[in-house]
């Protein structure tokens, strides 16, 4: 059940028609005080948060919230009108939020955020109930040597059935995320095809017109693409098998992709020769997609871009690792010369929807690195970078040279 707690009640049934409207079951509180009373008598999956409140305002809930054992692990989403500064939304996942969302509200995207939380919450629940019955697993086993393979076979039974319903949730998620790319996508398509119609038959004359058209068509467009980044987060829990893949077939692909975009920027790309690994080539795509295409988009403007892509083999499994021609890892750099950024937000450019750069200047959904560590953990590697502020950024990728 999702909890929502706003001061304003026409807020409240507006936001709970909309979420009932998605199956989604719905309680409510009109101050901080009745949230926190609500919340020790009932589990919430999800609270979503108004932050300016009479009496306990949305921060200081969250904080009680996140020094409570029982309660410090539910997700809260914060939505306000009124404290749309950076500070507050620093403030807000300084707090423990795990989103901080402004008004006005996509409703499309913010009931595609809470089912993605909701779904997140019931697999950590799972995974607590697995690890409780692990738990038992181990008291059994001091308790009771005497039939001791009898427990463990009843056990393991126990652990494959919840195993087997996990996966299952999983191809549940996989196929709920095709559904809801169908769903959103077709309508943003007529929105695009329509509003195209209107502007080549009716705004020719009209500027302002078809400045205000452009903005629609554009937002369409990123909205697009957030579906298409969502679904392909969503595709990398699917199992698939590793194969041999010649990483610089696979970066020359890359940059062929690129063409438009590098000749554009005038970009010059420096590479060396890259290894052949035990991988899935289209999550590699992908990884170089993501890397080369930051570099480009956050190149700046003053100089020429130069964006380098090396490797080395190097002797274990560490950013740090010396080289090594026996070594069986190997450390690939993505380097730019671009806009860079502060590395105390290093935790969070790898965060779902988490993105540094104002989305108006520099377009993006803040998935592409999200997939990117999601792919090189499957693939039991590390990614990690460094940077500073107007010194451009590197991006680094240990990886395995063979599947283990």
């Amino acid at each position: 059940m999702v909890l929502i707690v706003d001061d304003i009640r026409a807020n409240i049934i507006a936001l709970k028609k909309t979420l009932e409207l998605h199956n989604i079951d719905v309680d409510s509180a009109e101050s901080g005080e009745e949230a926190l009373k609500k919340i020790l008598k009932t589990d919430y999956c999800l609270i979503i948060m108004d932050v300016q409140m009479p009496g306990l305002d949305g921060f200081e809930v969250v904080k009680i919230l996140s020094g409570n054992i029982r309660t410090k692990d539910i997700p809260v989403i914060f939505l306000s009108a009124l404290n749309t500064e950076k500070k507050y939304i620093f403030k807000g996942y300084e707090t423990g939020a795990v989103e901080y969302i402004t008004k006005p509200v996509d409703s499309d995207l913010l009931i595609l955020k809470v089912k993605t939380f909701i779904k997140i919450y019931e697999q950590q629940n799972e995974l607590k109930v697995m690890k409780d019955l692990l738990s038992k697993e181990i008291k059994i086993r001091k308790e009771a040597q005497d039939n001791l393979e009898i427990k463990i076979a009843e056990r393991t039974k126990e652990l494959v059935q919840k195993n087997e319903e996990l996966e299952l949730r999983n191809h549940e998620l996989q196929q709920f995320s095709w559904v809801v790319s169908h769903d959103l996508n077709e309508p943003i398509r007529k929105i695009q095809i329509f509003i195209k119609i209107i502007k080549d038959l009716y705004l020719k004359a009209d500027d302002k017109a078809i400045d205000y058209v452009d903005r629609t068509i554009k937002s369409a467009e990123r909205m697009q693409t957030l579906i298409t980044d969502l679904l392909a987060y969503s595709r990398l829990s699917a199992q698939v098998k590793p194969e041999k893949t010649d990483l610089n077939v696979v970066l020359q692909e890359v940059l062929g992709d690129f063409d438009y975009l590098i000749e554009r920027k005038n970009a010059t790309i420096k590479t060396n020769e890259l290894p052949t690994i035990d991988s899935i080539p289209s999550q590699m795509r992908q990884v170089f997609q993501n890397l080369i295409g930051n570099a480009l988009k956050f190149s700046g403007n003053e100089e020429k871009a130069v964006i380098e892509v090396t490797s080395e083999t190097i002797l274990e499994k560490s950013i740090e690792s010396p080289t090594s021609p026996e070594g069986k890892f190997c450390r690939i750099t993505v380097k730019d010369n671009g806009i860079g950024f502060d590395e105390i937000y290093l935790d969070r450019i790898f965060i779902i929807f988490q993105s540094l750069n104002d989305r108006q200047s520099y377009e993006g959904t803040g998935i592409g690195l999200a997939i990117a560590k999601k792919i090189i953990e499957k693939h039991n590697g590390l990614i990690t970078a460094k940077s500073k502020v107007g010194e451009g950024a590197s991006f680094i990728i240990v990886l395995p040279l063979k599947y283990e």
